[in-house]
């Protein structure tokens, strides 16, 4: 089985939410089937489908939440070196040509959240960081063309 990097604030997302879909929303749609079963003829019945498709949403979400937590590989920032960017690292990076600064964590592909500062191992600029020590330059093809970052430090 392939391990995947998480965080472990992302790890404890993750079985928060496995707990929720497995302890109030299944019930909460069980509950939901029973009622619309009890409106009767079910080949007619909206609320019945409704029901049925949201159950087989939940009961997905819950397989791949439970792999993905079976085969997390739960990385602590703190553990890690600060010489140079891995995985968790949180960063400061300026924008060469705009010479406005971001900070960013890299994070596991389900954690990442591009408004919180999080981006992606798996993203090109997750993965042009890694390795990098602070005052290297970065160079990343993006949509609207190539953007060049200098690494200002490693928080």
């Amino acid at each position: 089985m392939e391990r995947t990097p998480i965080t472990k604030q992302g790890y404890e997302n993750l079985k928060k939410e496995l707990d929720r879909l497995k302890t109030v929303e299944r019930p909460e749609n069980i509950k939901a089937i029973e009622e619309a079963r009890a409106h009767g003829d079910l080949s007619e019945n909206a609320e019945f489908e409704a029901a049925k498709d949201r159950q087989g949403f939940i009961e997905g979400r819950i397989n791949e939440l439970t792999y993905k937590i079976s085969s997390a590989d739960v990385i602590d920032p703190n553990a890690l070196p600060k010489d140079k960017v891995v995985f968790a690292s949180r960063v400061m990076l300026e924008n060469i040509d705009t010479e406005e600064s971001v900070e960013y964590q890299i994070v596991g592909p389900d954690e990442s959240d591009i408004e919180k500062g999080m981006i992606s191992v798996t993203s090109p600029l997750g993965k042009a960081m890694l390795g990098k020590k602070p005052g290297d330059e970065i160079t990343v093809q993006a949509p609207g063309g190539k953007r060049n970052y200098e690494l200002i430090e490693i928080l």
